[in-house]
């Protein structure tokens, strides 16, 4: 249990990286998956190509729409979308960079689901063998087919157990044919992901650094704010039960409660130490101690949060009055000049 505890706090602490192995896994899941998955073409012209394009398409629609169900970030991403402005601005680019570094992620699966069939070739094959331009494999007893034939022929190609034209069509040679367009297909969308990803590292030192340093920081101050809010919320439900708890054991008078809790002696440092944790519980309450105080508090944190200002004007009025910045930094700028002193120093050589 030590050891599991460990690792969930170490992949709490680092959630970025464990996001880029989740993705990294769901990547090899969609090849794994595809392996294993037996194709199995109707082999009709009206059902071929929509059979096809859908192993190839709606997949990797899964695998991004899974994607962002597992990142924890889409729901403070829509909260913060959601929330009313208040005293708290929202700026777009933070939430573009969040949406961005997710869907980023999430698009990882998609991309190796779609190469792995597109190098395979059988969806392909089977969209695309009765629509393609196989003259070129044709024998001469063509001539007498007429096209409804011959297309329903051409469909039957992915099924060698149903194809019945050796005499008119070379299977192999168009089942070839129709493969290699396929992986030409797939490399070349290999090409444009690559080539896509590297225009975004390379040009993104172009633009202004400061402004991404900026939606960078608060995208993470957004994230972790969340997770201390909920922790703090937990340990204040954990140590508001507690006091309820004990003073409703306290309350209650008669033989049961004598019986439950037998009478024990305590020395001093028993009762310094109990005193010490009652302490400790109820600093954790942070003077909120009724219910309706405590919806209070969590309806203003969500229609009004604070300002991002930590002075200490604004500690005064629990967050709820800007302070001057300007003055602020004039105070805080003549206090250091006042400060400072000079010294002189001297040397021994």
């Amino acid at each position: 249990m030590d050891k599991v505890r460990v690792m969930l706090q170490f992949l709490q602490a680092n959630q970025e990286s464990f996001m880029n192995g989740i993705c990294v896994i769901m990547a090899l899941a969609s090849a794994q998956m595809y392996s294993s998955f037996e194709f199995t073409c109707p082999c009709l012209p009206d059902y071929n190509y929509a059979y096809g394009i859908g192993i190839l398409v709606i997949p990797p629609i899964w695998f991004f729409l899974l994607g962002f169900v597992i990142n924890n970030n889409i729901s403070v991403l829509t909260e913060e979308w959601k929330r009313p402005v208040g005293k708290r601005m929202k700026d777009p680019s933070v939430l573009r960079y969040m949406f961005s570094s997710m869907t980023q992620r999430a698009l990882i699966a998609p991309i190796v689901w779609i190469a792995v069939t597109l190098m395979d070739g059988n969806s392909f094959l089977c969209a695309y063998s009765a629509t393609t331009d196989l003259s070129q494999f044709l024998n001469e007893s063509h001539d007498n087919l007429p096209k409804k034939a011959l297309i329903r022929l051409q469909a039957t190609i992915p099924c060698k157990d149903v194809f019945d034209g050796h005499k008119i069509i070379s299977v192999d040679a168009a089942t070839v044919y129709i493969r290699c367009l396929s992986q030409a297909c797939g490399w070349i969308f290999l090409m444009v992901i690559t080539l896509s990803a590297f225009l975004m590292r390379a040009i993104r030192p172009c633009f202004t650094q400061a402004a991404f340093l900026k939606t960078k920081y608060w995208s993470h101050y957004i994230t972790i704010e969340r997770k201390l809010f909920d922790e703090t919320c937990k340990e204040h439900a954990k140590s508001f039960a507690r006091v309820c708890i004990q003073q409703y054991f306290e309350s209650i008078s008669g033989e049961i409660v004598q019986q439950l809790h037998l009478p024990q002696k305590k020395g001093k440092g028993d009762k310094e130490e109990d005193g010490e944790k009652q302490k400790t519980v109820e600093e954790k309450l942070l003077g909120v101690r009724k219910e309706e105080d405590m919806n209070k508090v969590l309806w203003n944190w969500h229609s009004c949060k604070p300002p991002l200002n930590i002075g200490k004007r604004a500690q005064e009025a629990n967050g709820h009055v800007h302070s001057d910045s300007s003055s602020f930094s004039d105070e805080y700028i003549t206090r250091t000049s006042e400060k400072k002193t000079p010294v002189a120093y001297y040397s021994k050589v």
